[in-house]
């Protein structure tokens, strides 16, 4: 069986996770060419939304360009007839590949029986997948997931999820009860790789990645084929450079970058989305240095891209 495009990635590789409200279509273009990553991923889409009358508000979440290929859609939902009908549309979309979250804890999620809910019914857990594959069209369907719900359950989950033969495989190595809130367990990232072994499937590891270094040093004990970079990306879309460390780029560089993004938002995302969203970029492109508490808090003031650039284009002037 094909597995597309992650057949050509190297191994180890690394991967830009997906996340709500942060890595949108600005954030990512702006990623792309600063620190492009292996594999890039979507913030998640409803797969309901995309059936509804609704649809278009959300295509906006699934915006990209070319030059962040190989890009993966990410959605969730519990309804397999409406997973099939969602991927053809991925499919046409021209992505290069559909990943199904069934980790995120979200109340409002979870609710619709989608997201880490999926965990407590691996039997609609592995109807949603084989839907999805049904309707993409020979595109790769993926799973992003979590090492169990209310404690460990890989030795029974995991094998669920193979049993379909979904493409790759993702697994944040927290259980669902846990949230953020331990430090990531690795070692049970290991175990998935141990337990998925000879299935064909596409393993990667997510939580707690600082850097590169980290997730190399991490894939070589975990014997995973991919790792994932969240949080370690905020602020910093040279992440994924092996070649540039954050500590080295002038401070200048550094704040017209996070103008850059703004801008980018502004006219990718401005008429349709909050311009609060970038406010949480500002904390983290704003530390570290004389003045940040001050220019930080001056910028959860601003409401436009251009607002922000003068307020850094002055505080620049004094340094």
């Amino acid at each position: 069986m094909s597995h597309g495009f992650w057949e050509k990635l190297p191994r180890p590789f690394f991967a830009l996770a997906p996340m709500a409200d942060v890595t949108d279509a600005a954030f990512r273009r702006l990623i792309a060419k600063y620190g492009k990553p292996d594999v890039t991923w979507t913030e998640f889409v409803a797969v309901d939304g995309l059936v509804s009358r609704g649809r278009d508000a959300l295509l906006i979440d699934l915006l990209y360009t070319e030059a962040e290929r190989p890009i993966v859609a990410q959605v969730f939902g519990s309804k397999p007839e409406h997973f099939a009908e969602v991927a053809t549309l991925i499919a046409d979309l021209g992505f290069d590949g559909l990943d199904i979250n069934m980790g995120c804890p979200d109340r409002n999620v979870e609710k619709q029986g989608a997201g880490a809910a999926m965990m407590k019914d691996p039997g609609l857990a592995k109807a949603v997948i084989l839907a999805a594959k049904e309707g993409s069209r020979g595109l790769p369907v993926s799973v992003k997931t979590r090492i169990g719900y209310n404690s460990v359950q890989l030795e029974t989950w995991l094998p669920e999820l193979l049993s379909v033969s979904p493409a790759a495989i993702t697994v944040h190595a927290r259980t669902r009860k846990e949230l953020s809130d331990v430090p990531a367990q690795w070692e049970y990232v290991k175990r998935a790789v141990e337990i998925a072994r000879g299935s064909g499937v596409v393993m990667l590891g997510n939580g707690d990645v600082k850097d590169l270094d980290d997730a190399r040093e991490k894939a070589a004990a975990s014997g995973v084929d991919g790792v994932m970079i969240g949080r370690g990306v905020f602020g910093n879309p040279w992440r994924f450079n092996p070649e540039v460390r954050i500590e080295d780029i002038p401070l200048s560089d550094r704040l017209r970058v996070m103008v850059e993004h703004t801008k980018l938002f502004a006219d990718t995302l401005g008429d349709v989305k909050n311009f609060a969203i970038m406010k949480k970029h500002y904390k983290a492109y704003v530390h570290g240095f004389d003045g940040a508490k001050e220019l930080r808090t001056a910028l959860m003031e601003t409401n436009s891209a251009e607002e922000v650039e003068v307020l850094v284009e002055a505080f620049l002037k004094e340094q």
